[in-house]
């Protein structure tokens, strides 16, 4: 018998809503999540401390676990502290480090993961890669997507506002990577997956058109949707071609240049995104993306995040390396360091007339 449809993998539960975060212990009662009502909770030691006096009343059955940073170290230690816990499912509550430390231990010790995501920076509170700092930079580890997402737009909003800013870049940019990975399928013949680049890209456009500010729990709600969808799209297509291409690559190049100098990094894919989209020949596109950046205080131009032309166009002809076998608009174009300078110049001039 012919395969008719195929099985998505997806949380069983997304609760995105102010005052979601008291949902949490109904959430875990699940019994596919949590039968025995033993699980451990991975938090910060800052914002993750004072959520924690407020919800540990309503958890009995959590042991509490402090994530100290963001490194592959840092995870595999969690892993080791938790694995004798015989536990049910790890608890990532915090922000992106946490929830990919998280995401990672759960993996190490083969447990399922809920994300309690307490900022929206980035997408990776819904995917199956975890991002960690090693001794190289930073590396992608592939990971199970969380059985269960909670977003509380309450708790968001006191989050500084760089964090949904940054989140907003992360997302736009799916726009760029979808185009760029339809460009690998025409000139490549690339693999594409007609449903996670719909999904990933519908998680940009969404963001794109909505008219609403950061502070508008309509606004978060689409935006923290567009990051569940773009991370549901990676698990669709067993990668992140629906949510990186030149964007990232710009982006991590940035990174590797400039480390200690380096924006939040939905800040460079979103600048990114648009500038690649210029690459592209879309200038009205390229206009748009940087109209909607500029609106929410994103940054248009590289001199926005302290980077001179010199040092973007360096980074922009690094980026190739940063994803080998990656086929974008930088690798389809081959432009050398002059071509790479007098495209970003049109950029500007396009963007900031």
């Amino acid at each position: 018998m012919p395969v008719l449809s195929r099985l998505i993998p997806s949380p069983v539960v997304v609760d995105i809503r102010p005052g979601a975060l008291d949902g949490l212990a109904g959430v875990l009662a699940d019994q596919r999540i949590s039968p025995s009502g033993r699980f451990a909770v991975a938090a910060s030691g800052g914002s993750g401390a004072r959520l924690r006096e407020r919800i540990a009343p309503a958890l009995p059955g959590a042991t509490w676990y402090e994530v100290g940073g963001g490194t592959l170290d840092d995870a595999i230690r969690l892993a080791d502290e938790m694995k004798p816990g015989r536990y049910d499912a790890v608890v990532g509550l915090g922000g992106g480090k946490v929830i990919d430390c998280a995401k990672y231990a759960a993996a190490r010790i083969g447990l399922p993961v809920v994300a309690v995501a307490t900022n929206l920076s980035h997408d990776g509170i819904c995917s199956p890669v975890s991002i960690l700092g090693n001794d190289a930079g930073r590396g992608s580890y592939g990971v199970p997507t969380p059985i269960a997402l909670l977003v509380d737009l309450a708790v968001v909003r006191e989050a500084p506002i760089r964090f949904v800013r940054s989140g907003i870049g992360d997302a736009l940019s799916n726009i760029s990577a979808v185009a760029d990975w339809e460009l690998a399928h025409r000139v490549k013949g690339e693999r594409l997956d007609g449903l996670a680049a719909a999904m990933a890209r519908q998680a940009g456009e969404s963001v794109l058109r909505h008219p609403g500010g950061c502070g508008d729990d309509g606004f978060l709600t689409v935006l923290a949707e567009a990051l569940v969808l773009s991370g549901i799209a990676m698990s669709i297509a067993g990668h992140t071609r629906p949510s990186s291409g030149a964007c990232h690559e710009i982006g991590h190049a940035l990174d590797v240049l400039y480390p200690k100098r380096a924006a939040s990094h939905g800040e460079q894919v979103g600048l990114a995104a648009a500038f690649a989209t210029h690459l592209r020949g879309d200038h009205e596109g390229a206009r748009q993306l940087a109209g909607v950046l500029r609106r929410h205080g994103l940054p248009v131009v590289a001199r926005d995040i302290g980077f001179g032309d010199d040092e973007f166009v360096r980074a922009v002809c690094l980026a190739p390396e940063t994803r080998p076998g990656r086929y974008t608009v930088l690798e389809h174009l081959e432009l050398s360091p002059k071509g790479v300078e007098d495209a970003y110049a049109e950029y500007v001039a396009a963007v900031t007339s």
